[in-house]
């Protein structure tokens, strides 16, 4: 109950006072009946007091219906005690720093400023794959790839051969790269690949290569006289795939000039072979091969 509630409730209590005084004043009081008029016994061991009658004064007048008696008011009963509401305490507000704290780098870097920690070896180059081959491996003997070679160290070793032995001599010089890689210290990365610098009637001329990983430092190794540190070639190329015996290879360059005339594109003397399996049987039905074309 509110404050203003409370003092309506004593103005109305007031008012009504002051109408029951008005009534009171205006009403005719009525004798005392003989009930009324009969005095009290004395309490006991009180001497009788001795009350003179009355004399007799008739009847009571009756009192007119147009005036009833009044009525006792009930005083109305006071209003509770008003509860005082107690305030709402505020959530207290955070305490923000009155100027921005520096942002705290990650734990694995370093302070601004201080140079990055060096990247260990083994995470520049990861593990070695002998089997990695310069742009993926193809699916389909009709698909042509347009793809991007990334130049890879190699080892490499130049000879020549005639066309009648040309699968033994390749399978040979890929043999004695394997030797000097192991004598050297070198760990394969790579498939085996043969550059063809020029190509006669009789025979062509190659340049065998070996991918490698170069040892930590990148000290250049002890070679023989055959023998030398190079890189394989690298840019824009078309992938043709050869899955066929290697007896069978001229079709797939005949499908390759073919494809390159319809397509009015110029390429580079030089073609590389990418040889995805090893070189061990001419006849092999499931002898794979990636021919790489660069346009100039």
């Amino acid at each position: 109950m509110t404050m203003r509630y409370f003092r309506i409730c004593v103005l109305a209590c007031t008012g009504m006072a002051g109408a029951v005084s008005m009534a009171f004043a205006q009403a005719t009081v009525a004798p005392p009946s003989a009930i009324q008029s009969v005095p009290l016994a004395p309490p006991p061991g009180a001497t009788p007091v001795q009350v003179p009658s009355a004399p007799n004064q008739g009847p009571p007048a009756a009192v007119p219906d147009s005036q009833p008696s009044p009525q006792p008011v009930q005083p109305a009963p006071p209003p509770p005690f008003p509860v005082t509401p107690q305030p709402v305490q505020p959530a207290p507000t955070p305490q923000l720093p009155l100027e921005p704290q520096p942002v705290q780098p990650p734990p694995t870097l370093p302070a601004p400023g201080q140079p990055l920690p060096p990247v260990p070896q083994q995470q520049q180059t990861g593990v070695p794959d002998p089997n990695s081959t310069l742009a993926g491996k193809g699916s389909d003997t009709s698909d042509v790839a347009e793809v991007t070679l990334s130049p890879k160290p190699v080892l490499l070793l130049s000879g020549q051969a005639t066309w009648d032995q040309g699968f033994q001599k390749l399978s040979d010089s890929f043999k004695a790269l394997r030797a000097e890689a192991q004598k050297a210290g070198l760990t394969a990365a790579g498939r085996p690949l043969t550059l063809f610098v020029e190509t006669t009637d009789e025979g062509f001329r190659f340049d065998a290569m070996l991918p490698v990983a170069i040892p930590p430092g990148g000290q250049a190794p002890s070679l023989g006289a055959d023998f030398k540190m190079s890189t394989s070639p690298a840019g824009a190329a078309l992938r043709f795939l050869h899955q066929a015996p290697y007896d069978d290879i001229d079709s797939t360059y005949e499908t390759i000039t073919a494809y390159l005339e319809a397509k009015s594109i110029v390429v580079k003397d030089a073609f590389l072979e990418e040889y995805v399996s090893d070189l061990n049987d001419p006849g092999d039905p499931n002898l794979e091969i990636n021919v790489y074309v660069q346009p100039k």
